[in-house]
């Protein structure tokens, strides 16, 4: 697994007003992490491990950081069945909200499946990030941190740090 490294996030577009805002903080507000993921399924488990570790390390409460890591898991699941290498995980927390973006090579957007069965195994995953986010995650174009010059995007999503989350 590559190094831990830190890098801003520069979106070099949005598609939507939350996109928008969040990719604004995103860009002004702190430093981010950014791992780059290996070229294959594994990583998927890389980055729960990688998220699970930071976000606890930054004292966030064990419900928040489960939320982030099976979100995470979904994003980069699809990326790797649907984008193109390479892969990379950012994740930026600050005291508002942690945003967590995971970037790809693939120039296909993401759609989330309207009347997608609950129980069903497969299509399900941004429906889990849309619920636990409250609504708050996107796709915007995204250039790479690990490998500049790199167009990609970056599927994202918010979870606020408030005090009344579980």
């Amino acid at each position: 697994m590559d190094k831990l490294s830190f890098g801003e996030i520069v979106p070099e577009v949005q598609h939507s007003a939350k996109a928008a805002a969040v990719a604004e903080r995103s860009s002004s507000v702190g430093r981010s992490m950014v791992w780059r993921l290996r070229d294959d399924a594994r990583a998927v488990g890389d980055a729960r491990d990688l998220v699970r570790r930071a976000l606890l390390l930054v004292g966030l409460g064990r419900d928040l950081v489960d939320d982030a890591v099976l979100m995470v898991s979904e994003l980069v699941t699809n990326a790797v069945l649907y984008g193109d290498a390479p892969y990379e995980l950012v994740v930026r927390v600050d005291p508002v909200e942690v945003v967590c973006l995971v970037v790809d090579a693939g120039a296909v957007h993401p759609v989330r499946r309207p009347g997608v069965d609950g129980q069903a195994e497969h299509g399900r995953g941004l429906l889990i990030v849309a619920e636990l986010s409250a609504g708050l995650y996107g796709c915007v174009p995204q250039g790479f941190t690990t490998c500049p010059g790199l167009p990609g995007k970056a599927t994202w999503f918010a979870l606020p740090r408030t005090a009344g989350r579980r």
